[in-house]
Order: structure tokens, then sequence, then C-alpha cells
């Protein structure tokens, strides 16, 4: 897997349901992303969402959960809670999908840094697991 573009446009997401997503105003289609002690608003399709939350993961020694309604005591961070009306936020390529985590410039960068760890985490798992000689 190629690691992912946060700059690309929406016409590169191959998912219907992710550009469905990721096009509607967002707030019905809204998850939470649990990492650690992050909350992170993210939305696009079900999928996709799955596939980032198991790569982000990969970056914790406690499991990464999603939730699908907001979380018990909202956005901890300030930031994070304007962040829909107020910040850029990138598109990250999930497969043929992508996700957009709605949050803060700092806990966007902080995700996506996590999700790139992920792959590579994924990535050197598996090729151990592909190299192992035989007994």
């Amino acid at each position: 897997m190629a690691a992912p573009d946060v700059q690309q446009p929406l016409s590169a997401i191959g998912c219907d349901a992710c550009q469905s997503a990721v096009q509607s105003d967002g707030q019905q289609e809204v998850s939470f992303l649990l990492l650690d002690q992050l909350t992170i608003p993210v939305i696009s399709c079900d999928e996709h969402l799955e596939q980032f939350s198991s790569f982000c993961g990969l970056t914790t020694e406690d499991t990464a959960d999603l939730l699908h309604h907001r979380p018990a005591g909202g956005l901890s961070c300030p930031s994070c809670r304007l962040a829909p009306y107020n910040s850029p936020h990138p598109l990250v390529q999930v497969q043929d999908g992508a996700i957009l985590p709605m949050a803060c410039p700092k806990h966007q960068s902080e995700i996506v840094q996590r999700f790139h760890t992920g792959i590579q985490t994924q990535y050197q798992l598996t090729a151990s697991l592909d190299t192992t000689p035989s007994l």
C-alpha cells in the first residue's frame, strides 16, 4: 500500500461512500477516533474508518476505538471543537477511500503521523512474516 497523500483532490477518492461523506456537511457523518488521550472527529465511510483506526491502533499499547456518536464529555481540545469552522482539513487516503480528520492542526498532524507509523509497522510485521524461513 502506498503512503497516503494528504493533499489529494476529492476526485481522487475511489470510494463513492467516502466521497459522499466528505462532500456532505458532515454533521450526521462525523465519527470519533479515540486513541490514547486523543479524541479526533473524522469523516469517512465505515469501511475506511475501520481501516484507518486499525492502522492508528498499531501505534498504541491500548486499542483505537471508533464511536459513531459524540463521546461523553465531548472534545477536550478547545481548538478541535472549533476546527470544523476554522481549519483547513487534509484528506488522508486509505486504500481507495479517504478520511477527513476534523481536528485542530496540531491533532491533525499527530493523527496523520500515527497513521503513517501504523502503515510502516504493518508493512514491517507482514514483511518479517514473509521472509521467515520455514522449519
